[in-house]
């Protein structure tokens, strides 16, 4: 499987962007079922999960991106998608999805960056 994250780029405060991530040569079975997250790691920080969405379409967020970022999926194009909206400069990161449990290999992810 790989992770192909897309929809970064340059925004400014305010501003939204919609990622997108799509498990490529995922099979159904691998994808469907999982618990699906977006993380985010900034410069000299830690990845962190963000937003979190069950097969069942359940969502979850960190506290800090609650009201701002969405969360959804398509299991029938086998991808996860983050609207973020009311963006922010601590917003500024590499975005990246994964499922939760059973971690596939890391995409490469998407910049995001916001500045005026």
């Amino acid at each position: 499987v790989q992770l192909v994250e897309r929809g970064g780029g340059l925004v400014q405060p305010g501003g939204s962007l919609r990622l997108s991530c799509l498990a490529s040569r995922s099979i159904t079975s691998s994808f469907n079922p999982y618990t699906m997250a977006w993380y985010r790691q900034a410069p000299g920080k830690q990845r962190e999960s963000v937003a979190t969405i069950t097969s069942r379409g359940i969502t979850d967020y960190v506290e800090s991106v609650k009201g701002r970022f969405i969360i959804s999926r398509d299991n029938t194009k086998k991808t996860v998608y983050l609207q973020i909206n009311s963006l922010k400069p601590e917003d500024t990161a590499v975005y990246y999805c994964n499922r939760v449990e059973d971690s596939w290999p890391w995409g490469q992810g998407t910049q995001v960056t916001v500045s005026s």
